[in-house]
């Protein structure tokens, strides 16, 4: 079906702008030449878009036989989106511009069994203090997304799988945060989220069927099939914490016990003990996650034999749960991520991929992360950008 004049003009828009966020600026010369638009099109097309608040004129070209031209970037101000990475111990919170630099940011701790005030303050107050941080109001922000452990179950509207996040499981929750906030409001899983980041900016760019198994404060999977997240009936794909595997006592009424088969044989929790029954020495002290992963990185530079026994053992257990993952999903390539795996660096990767090699059939590539400060909160703000961009760079209404 023909496009009218004004779709074509909304697609050609569209795709100068997805150029210049790719490239940086850019001159109407080489909008034409990687666009396919004649000069005079390519500059009614920038006319357009600066006369529009989309881009500005920005400095010009050099070091070039002939004139100097002039180049275009996408506006950074046009619009702001924000995100939210939420854990027992503390809201981390940021906003980004439409280009993606991260404008401001805040973090609002959150110690304790019982939150010290309501969730919807707690969230409020760190959104607060990073559109503060940036200058803005919240009136600016386009739109937030909001990444905390478990999922949302789009049926009931309560946080499932999460019962370590205190004050989160009210039925009402959602609508309090909506009446709070004047921008769109979307919940996302937060290894959900790291995939989203590592698959925009990292390690599984340009792949549509990856798993990333993500090992920090718990054990946890993201599932991205045919390019797109899958999340499940109830939001709890990927919760592989809870899978029965060999080699640990099989957990029942796993909800109650927070915990599975699989996070007892490979979760960061299970390091220290681990390393103590090797006979390791000088085991740190500390939450179980940073002394896991301090554990796994001495392993992985040292080269001691307990260290390189520590790694085996360690692989071994990643890959018996892995090889159920790739066994039913047959997926082209597995990220390891989180502070438990990425501590371990490519020694830690080749052991798990042999392994797996061993005992499953199908054979995709292991990865180690990229993207390593605060994975959640990028991939809720590449998130949030997405959305954003879609709506703001329609030029089509």
């Amino acid at each position: 079906m023909a496009g009218t004049p004004r779709t074509l003009r909304a697609m050609n828009d569209r795709a100068a702008l997805d150029l210049l966020l790719e490239h940086g600026p850019l001159s109407r010369t080489r909008i034409g030449k990687l666009t396919g638009l004649s000069k005079p099109t390519a500059s009614q097309l920038l006319a357009r878009l600066e006369a529009s608040g989309l881009v500005l004129a920005t400095g010009t070209s050099e070091g070039r036989p002939g004139p100097n031209a002039q180049l275009y970037e996408v506006d950074p101000s046009a619009a702001y989106a924000a995100g939210l990475d939420v854990t027992p111990e503390r809201v981390l919170a940021a906003v980004a511009d439409i280009t993606g630099r991260t404008v401001g940011s805040f973090e609002l701790p959150t110690p304790g069994r019982r939150p010290a005030q309501p969730v919807v303050r707690q969230v409020t107050d760190a959104l607060d203090g990073a559109v503060k941080a940036a200058g803005l109001a919240r009136a600016d922000v386009h739109r937030l997304v909001i990444g905390t452990p478990g999922a949302f179950d789009p049926g009931t509207g309560r946080l499932r799988y999460a019962s370590h996040l205190p004050g989160w499981h009210t039925p009402t929750l959602l609508d309090e945060l909506a009446a709070a906030l004047p921008m769109p409001v979307e919940y996302e899983n937060d290894v959900n989220l790291v995939a989203v980041a590592e698959q925009r900016l990292g390690a599984a760019r340009g792949h549509e069927d990856f798993v990333l198994l993500w090992n920090e404060g718990g054990l946890g999977a993201a599932l991205v099939l045919g390019g797109r997240l899958h999340r499940g009936w109830t939001g709890g794909a990927g919760e592989v914490g809870f899978l029965p595997v060999p080699g640990a006592p099989l957990v029942r009424q796993v909800t109650k016990a927070n915990s599975g088969g699989y996070q007892e044989l490979a979760g960061s929790q299970a390091i220290p003990g681990l390393a103590r029954e090797l006979g390791m020495a000088d085991i740190p002290s500390g939450p179980y996650a940073e002394v896991a992963a301090a554990l796994v990185e001495r392993a992985a530079t040292e080269d001691t034999v307990l260290g390189r026994l520590l790694l085996e053992t360690y692989a071994t257990r990643l890959a018996t749960g892995l090889a159920s993952l790739v066994s039913v999903l047959d997926p082209e390539l597995v990220v390891l991520s989180g502070a438990s795996l990425t501590a371990g660096g490519d020694t830690l990767r080749a052991l798990v991929q042999a392994e797996l090699e061993e005992l499953a059939a199908s054979r995709p590539r292991l990865v180690v992360g990229a993207v390593h400060e605060h994975p959640v909160l990028r991939g809720a703000l590449e998130s949030a950008l997405a959305a954003t961009r879609d709506e703001v760079f329609d030029t089509s209404r």
